[in-house]
């Protein structure tokens, strides 16, 4: 049997971000798999562009990674008390490519900000965002990491042994659903 493909999107750029490290949990939590993740460093979507270009390439790439990839993981912070505008900006873009990249695809959210609620408003924000790319969203356990300062120690491990096995409880949720597919 072949390795399943796991396909994380960090919602922010920062690249020694609380929800990059998340996602380095996540992985290790998932257990063997093949990882990549995504780069959202992309053109802020404009109508007119898409009219005159078409989709650009780094876009595309995305939607052919999402698209390639058993399961999903979106890691997003909470700025504002919603997703940050990158993560934003790559639905919309996402969201005009073709295939339905996101269609069915087992999708687990969690988030890390600092924050009493650890991003669960940012994570409400989200679900509402990808109802129309109609996923296979794991609806749980939920992970909100509050306090992002203190989350993790020196070498990136989550501090909470709460959180520690909530997120086990997530990815073996999250690996059973894409192993199923």
């Amino acid at each position: 049997m072949t390795q399943l493909k796991l396909f994380g999107i960090p919602g922010a750029l920062r690249q020694n971000s609380t929800n990059r490290k998340l996602l380095a949990a996540a992985r290790h939590a998932f257990g063997p798999a093949d990882y990549a993740e995504a780069d959202l460093r992309l053109p802020l979507y404009d109508g007119d562009d898409e009219v005159h270009s078409g989709v650009p390439a780094a876009v595309q790439h995305l939607a052919d990674q999402i698209a390639a990839a058993d399961a999903v993981i979106i890691a997003t912070p909470e700025y504002n008390r919603a997703p940050p505008g990158v993560l934003k900006n790559a639905l919309d873009w996402i969201s005009r490519t073709p295939g339905r990249p996101f269609r069915d695809k087992p999708l687990a959210i969690m988030s890390v900000a600092d924050g009493p609620g650890g991003g669960d408003r940012s994570q409400y924000a989200l679900r509402l965002m990808l109802v129309s790319f109609r996923p296979a969203l794991v609806n749980g356990p939920e992970l909100a990491i509050p306090s992002a300062s203190t989350a993790f120690d020196a070498e990136g491990q989550l501090t909470s042994e709460r959180h520690r096995a909530t997120l086990a409880e997530l990815m073996e949720t999250l690996r059973a659903v894409a192993s199923r597919r």
